[in-house]
């Protein structure tokens, strides 16, 4: 074949081409209806030939001569009956314009069918042509012109074109890429409204939470306000004060009682007289198990009779069981602490934000005070055996309160809920104990001392329940601790005329003082015990006291009350200011009976750490044997 014979589809896309280039585009019908016309003639042999090259006129000329010899042999010219070969460009245009023809005459038929169809279908309003509608409507066909000449075809316009297209179809696909890029991000924000809108489904189920909540605390509110007034009707009727005082009233303290009933001499000496009995009979109690280390006047419970005991605890046990009927008709949701807390703590779970918004750890303290004031009417720091703090039920409730936030979410800034117990702590257990030292506590009595101290360490060091030193209410309880040791030095002191025997109630009384060493500050204490205790009273008599065993004995009881941290801190070799009349007269007995009980001396003269004199001492007696008892 020729340089234009070759497959249909090579035909097809050449012929394409061609009218792309010349920018005149046939209808698809037309390429159709050509493909199927060429096909026909490629399988009969009869089809129009693509090259135009001379041998394929020779070839064609041949067959036409040898045809024209044989049918016009009896002639001797040629007759030339076909036409002059016109070009490529002009046969194609020709086939073009009788297939168009073709094709319009179909068009033509199916048109007027298609309108005959509409007519019936279709009413137009009044002075609309039917014929002008449809002839508006059909689409105009472009028909090719042969006249008209084409533009040269080459390879660079070719080129051109196609870079123009790709131009183009690379700036749509940017368009759409970025209009792909703003669906996205729409898809994205409309999954986001999506998620907030789920969210705030919820809405109604926190509002439900909120007016819940709203609704207890209303109802808790009004129950402690209705329950508070009952508890100081009924617990407020057990009053300290007034049974301490009826306590001094029975003892017959100062020689009357407070409301001056008892002042009578007969009245005063029958108390005197019935006291020294019990007194007797518990020493030979005492002497009987084996215990000489008791002396009398120790404890404020010896003073009491097994009857005034029976009755005090027969009124207490009255005004306790008086308080369990406070909250008998009250849910537990109202009056049970625990309860009361796990309602904040599902609070504080579900919605932190507006629950530290609402200062909750500073309520809570106001909120349950009076549920643990109740809990605690028969709590007395004063007694033995006293229930710790840390074993209550409210209390281990309140720290695990505070405890359960560190497992559950991170630490905030406006975190303050571990500061709930030390604040239940100043503001409602240190008042109360400080109201016991005020009006209760017995300075001289060496149990209510022994209890108290170990109640205020508990809170102060062990546990630092207490962390604020500048706290009121500690500094409260501090002050009324001083005030009424010195009350009971000034008032409760009290020392015979050259007395043959040290007053137990003296040495009590400093014992119990500095056991204080460690919450009271230490220049308070050895005011106190020392300074005006020991060298006022204590002294005068260990100075008007024979020397001997007994009055070694009684610098012994003397020097086991201090406190060894005071003197394992001293750092010089000389004893403490307030020590240095008890050490003088340690030394001046040590001279007297150096060659019997200087040992002993020396040894206290060592503990409370007045080295030198106990090194001039043996230096000036030639104790070799005693050196090794200083300390280095």
């Amino acid at each position: 074949m020729g340089r234009w014979g070759g497959s249909g589809s090579q035909c097809f896309l050449t012929f394409t081409l061609f009218l792309f280039i010349a920018g005149d585009v046939p209808d698809a019908v037309y390429i159709q209806i050509a493909c199927r016309k060429r096909q026909l003639a490629r399988t009969q042999d009869n089809y129009i030939p693509l090259d135009t090259s001379h041998h394929v006129l020779s070839s064609q000329r041949k067959a036409y001569s040898d045809t024209e010899d044989e049918d016009d042999s009896d002639h001797d010219r040629n007759l030339h009956f076909t036409p002059k070969i016109k070009s490529l460009r002009q046969r194609m245009a020709e086939y073009i314009v009788s297939k168009s023809d073709e094709a319009s005459e179909d068009d033509e038929a199916q048109n007027k069918w298609e309108e005959e169809q509409l007519k019936k279908a279709v009413k137009l309003p009044q002075g609309i042509n039917v014929d002008t509608f449809l002839h508006k409507s059909r689409p105009m066909k472009i028909k090719f012109d042969p006249s008209v000449s084409l533009p040269p075809v080459n390879l660079e316009i070719v080129k051109k074109r196609l870079t123009t297209r790709i131009t183009s179809l690379q700036d749509l696909h940017r368009a759409h890429q970025r209009e792909y890029e703003k669906y996205t991000q729409d898809i994205e924000n409309s999954k986001s409204t999506i998620q907030e809108l789920e969210t705030s489904s919820n809405a109604s189920l926190n509002y439900k939470f909120y007016r819940s909540m709203k609704t207890y605390l209303e109802n808790l509110v009004d129950c402690l306000n209705e329950k508070v007034s009952l508890y100081f009707l009924k617990g407020m009727g057990w009053d300290q004060p007034m049974l301490c005082n009826y306590f001094y009233s029975l003892i017959g303290k100062n020689g009357k009682s407070t409301n001056g009933s008892l002042g009578d001499d007969e009245k005063t000496q029958q108390l005197l007289e019935q006291c020294e009995a019990r007194r007797t009979c518990r020493r030979q109690a005492r002497e009987s198990f084996g215990k000489s280390d008791h002396y009398e006047g120790m404890s404020s419970d010896d003073e009491l009779s097994p009857a005034e005991m029976t009755g005090f605890q027969k009124n207490k046990d009255d005004i306790l069981q008086e308080c369990k009927k406070i909250c008998e008709d009250v849910h537990a949701d109202f009056c049970n602490i625990r309860n009361i807390l796990l309602k904040f703590q599902e609070w504080r779970e579900k919605f932190p934000d507006s629950y530290y918004d609402a200062y909750i750890s500073l309520c809570l303290p106001k909120l349950l005070s009076p549920l643990i004031r109740i809990q605690l009417i028969g709590w007395n720091p004063l007694e033995q055996n006293l229930i710790d703090l840390d074993e209550m039920a409210w209390f281990r409730a309140v720290e695990e309160f505070s405890d359960a936030k560190n497992t559950s979410q991170s630490k905030r800034n406006d975190d303050h809920d571990e500061n709930i117990l030390p604040t239940i702590i100043e503001k409602t257990i240190l008042p109360k104990i400080t109201g016991f030292v005020e009006h209760v506590w017995d300075p001289l009595s060496a149990s209510q001392t022994v209890s108290l101290v170990q109640v205020c360490k508990n809170i102060f060091e062990e546990h630092s329940y207490s962390k604020n030193e500048s706290s009121k209410a500690k500094q409260d309880l501090v002050s009324s601790i001083v005030s009424r040791m010195k009350k009971s030095i000034e008032e409760d002191v009290f020392i015979p005329l050259y007395p043959k025997s040290l007053p137990p109630l003296i040495k009590c009384l400093l014992s119990n003082i500095l056991r204080w060493d460690g919450i009271i500050l230490e220049d308070v204490l050895r005011e106190l015990g020392l300074g005006k205790l020991l060298n006022r009273y204590l002294l005068l008599i260990l100075l008007n006291a024979l020397p001997g065993p007994d009055n070694v004995e009684k610098c012994k009881k003397v020097a086991a009350c201090f406190p060894e941290r005071w003197f394992k801190e001293h750092k010089s070799r000389s004893t403490l200011p307030q020590l240095a009349n008890f050490t003088q007269h340690l030394l001046q007995s040590a001279h007297t009976s150096y060659k019997n009980n200087c040992r002993d001396l020396i040894l206290l003269l060592v503990k409370i750490n007045a080295l030198h004199i106990a090194e001039d001492f043996i230096e000036e007696y030639q104790l070799e044997h005693l050196k090794s008892m200083i300390r280095k």
